[in-house]
C-alpha cells in the first residue's frame, strides 16, 4: 500500500464512523449530542443535494446513475436462470435512504423476538420499539404506536389511484382485510404505505439526522473519503486508513471505530483489512490479520416476483408517462403543489399475508404499483397496466458477499443464492398463484385484468419456477453479512462489538441475524439509535 502520511485532522477523534449512510448519519447526530465527544464521519460518496434525490420519483434516475449509485451487480444466479441483477447502493450522504423506495416499515414484533430467542438479549420487540419511537415524526402525532417531533419524518402519500383501491377491495374478498397501521407489530392486512417524505419531498437520514449535527463544532464530515482498511494495533482497531482527492490519510479513534458501510461494503472493508475467512483472504492475496470465518456469509435479501396485468377503464401511470403533454402536466402539478405522480414512492399499496394459513405470521409482502414495464429500467408500457409484486419475507436461502482480490476499488462478489432451497421455490409458486387469485376478484372485474407476466399459459410448478427465474428481481434489502449472535462464529455480540477485536463496532443492516419481515431502512435507523445509546453508556 502507498505509504500513509499523517493528515491535518486536528488531532485524534473519539469515534471514527465509516459510512454516512442510513446508520452513519444517525450515529453522527446522537454521538455529537455530547459536546465533549469528537466525531469524524467518512463517506466515500458525495453530497445528496441533487434534484433527483429530492423528487420522490427520482429514484428512477438515481438507480444506475454513477452520481448516486455504486453500480454493483450480483454474480450470475442459478435460481434466476443465470441472470445477474443490478444491485443499487446509495453513493451519497444518506446512503440508500437517498435512493430507496421511502417506505416506512418496522417489520413484525415476531422478527425481533426471534432475534432475542437466538440469544441476542435486548433485541426483542419490547426492547427495540422505543428506538423506533425515539426518532419518529409521524404525521398522525403522538399515539399508542407513534410519536411526533423526532428526526425521521413519516407521511401519507400525496396521490391516489382508483385501481389500487379496487385491488384492496378485491383482496378483501380473499380474506386480506384493510389495516390502518402496518407498524404496530402485526402487519397482516392491506393498506397504503406511509413514506419517509416531507410535504412531497424525499426525507433521508442526511436531512433528518446529519444536517442538524453539522452545526456542532465536534463533528467533521469528509465526503469522497474511500476507506482502504482498518488500522489494527495488536488486538485493537485504533483507526482507519483512507484515500481522498489523491492523498492517503490516517484517522485515529481513541474510543472506537464504528463501521456503518452497509451489508455489502462493511464485509468488504473488513476483508481488505485482513479480517475474515482465512481461506478466502489467502485466495485473494490478502494477509490474514484476524480470522473470522462468517464475515460475508449469511447474506439474506427479499426477492420480489413482478407479476404484471394489463387493465381497461383505469388510469395508471403508463399513459401520461408516455406523452409529452402528460409529462408536462405531472411536472407542473409537482412544481406547484408537490403532489401527483412525481411525489410517488415506487409502491403505493401493500399487503402482508400468508402463503400457508398454518403460519403464525405473514410471510408474503405485496408491493402493488400503478405502472408496468417488461423489466426494471425499461420504458413503461404504452397501455394501462399494474404490477403486483410479491416477495417471500423470510427466505431460507442465504448467500455470500466477499472480495475477489486485493484491489480496493473492485466491487465485491455478491452471491445472494436466490431460490436455492425447496421451501423458497415452493413459496414462490404459491405467491404467484395467490396473486392470480386476487386478480380474479369481483371488485376488479370492471378493469378486466389480463396477465402479461409471467403469462396465463405458465401453469405447472416447474414452468412457474422457470418463469419466476426470468422475472424476479431484488427489492434491495441485503442484510446479515456481519451477523449478531452469542455463538463463537458470530461476527458481533449483542452490543454490536466485534467478537475478537477491541475498539470496533458494526452498526448497519449487516448485523441482522435474520432478515426482518418488511422493508429494511427504518429497522437500520432503529439499530443505529440503539447502538448510539449503548456506545454513549460505555463512553
Amino acid at each position: 500500500m502507498t505509504p500513509v502520511s499523517e493528515p491535518v485532522l486536528d488531532g485524534d477523534y473519539d469515534y471514527v464512523i465509516v459510512g454516512a449512510g442510513t446508520a452513519g448519519c444517525v450515529l453522527a447526530n446522537r454521538l455529537t449530542e455530547d459536546p465533549s465527544v469528537r466525531v469524524l464521519l467518512l463517506e466515500a460518496g458525495g453530497s445528496d443535494r441533487y434534484h433527483w434525490v429530492q423528487i420522490p420519483v427520482g429514484y428512477l434516475y438515481c438507480i444506475g446513475n454513477p452520481r448516486t449509485d455504486w453500480l454493483m451487480k450480483t454474480e450470475p444466479e442459478a435460481g434466476l436462470n443465470g441472470r445477474a441483477l443490478v444491485y443499487p447502493r446509495g453513493k451519497v450522504l444518506g446512503g440508500c435512504t437517498s435512493v430507496n423506495g421511502m417506505i416506512y416499515m418496522r417489520g413484525q414484533a415476531a422478527d425481533y423476538d426471534r432475534w432475542r430467542q437466538m440469544g441476542n438479549i435486548g433485541w426483542g420487540w419490547d426492547d427495540v420499539r422505543p428506538y423506533f419511537l425515539k426518532s419518529e415524526d409521524h404525521h398522525g402525532g403522538d399515539g399508542p404506536h407513534h410519536r411526533a417531533g423526532g428526526e425521521w419524518k413519516v407521511s401519507r402519500q400525496r396521490l391516489s389511484w382508483d385501481i389500487l383501491k379496487a385491488v384492496q377491495e378485491g383482496a378483501r374478498e380473499f380474506g386480506i382485510e384493510p389495516r390502518p397501521d402496518f407498524n404496530d407489530g402485526d402487519n397482516e392486512g392491506s393498506g397504503f404505505f406511509e413514506v419517509n417524505q416531507d410535504k412531497g419531498v424525499r426525507w433521508n437520514t442526511a436531512k433528518g439526522f446529519l444536517r442538524p449535527a453539522l452545526k456542532r463544532p465536534n463533528l467533521r464530515v469528509l465526503t469522497g473519503a474511500h476507506t482502504d482498511e482498518l488500522v489494527i494495533d495488536g488486538n485493537r482497531v485504533s483507526g482507519v486508513r483512507f484515500r481522498r482527492r489523491g492523498g492517503h490519510f490516517l484517522a485515529r479513534a481513541t474510543s472506537e471505530v464504528l463501521l456503518a458501510a452497509g451489508a455489502i461494503n462493511s464485509p468488504k472493508i473488513l476483508e481488505l483489512s485482513g479480517i475474515g475467512n482465512a481461506d478466502i483472504l489467502r485466495e485473494c492475496g490478502i494477509a490474514v490479520r484476524h480470522e473470522k470465518p462468517d464475515i460475508g456469509a449469511n447474506l439474506q435479501d427479499h426477492l420480489q416476483i413482478r407479476t404484471v396485468y394489463r387493465v381497461e377503464n383505469a388510469k395508471t401511470l403508463n399513459t401520461p408517462a408516455n406523452s409529452l403533454v402528460g409529462k408536462m402536466g405531472m411536472a407542473l402539478e409537482y412544481a406547484l403543489f408537490r403532489r401527483g405522480p412525481l411525489s410517488m414512492a415506487p409502491s403505493q399499496f401493500g399487503m402482508f399475508t400468508k402463503s400457508d394459513p398454518a403460519l403464525e405470521t405473514p410471510d408474503l409482502e405485496y408491493h402493488v404499483q400503478p405502472l408496468s414495464t417488461d423489466r426494471l429500467g425499461d420504458p413503461l408500457h404504452s397501455f394501462p397496466a399494474i404490477t403486483v409484486s410479491v416477495c417471500n419475507l423470510r427466505p431460507e436461502s442465504t448467500g455470500t458477499c466477499h472480495v475477489s482480490g486485493p484491489d480496493r476499488d473492485r466491487p465485491p462478489a455478491i452471491r445472494p443464492n436466490y431460490l436455492s432451497t425447496e421451501a423458497d421455490r415452493r413459496v414462490a409458486v404459491l405467491a404467484v398463484r395467490q396473486a392470480r387469485r386476487i386478480m380474479t376478484a369481483k371488485a376488479l372485474a370492471q378493469y378486466r385484468p389480463d396477465e402479461i407476466l409471467p403469462g396465463p399459459s405458465v401453469e405447472n410448478d416447474d414452468d412457474l419456477i422457470q418463469a419466476i427465474g426470468d422475472i424476479a428481481t431484488t427489492i434491495f434489502h441485503p442484510v446479515g453479512t456481519c451477523r449478531m449472535g452469542v455463538d463463537a462464529r458470530a461476527v458481533v455480540a449483542p452490543d454490536l462489538r466485534f467478537n475478537g477485536l477491541d475498539g470496533l463496532r458494526i452498526v448497519d443492516a449487516s448485523i441482522m441475524p435474520k432478515i426482518v419481515s418488511g422493508n429494511t431502512a427504518s429497522p437500520v435507523v432503529m439499530i443505529a439509535e440503539k447502538a448510539a445509546d449503548m456506545i454513549r453508556r460505555n463512553h
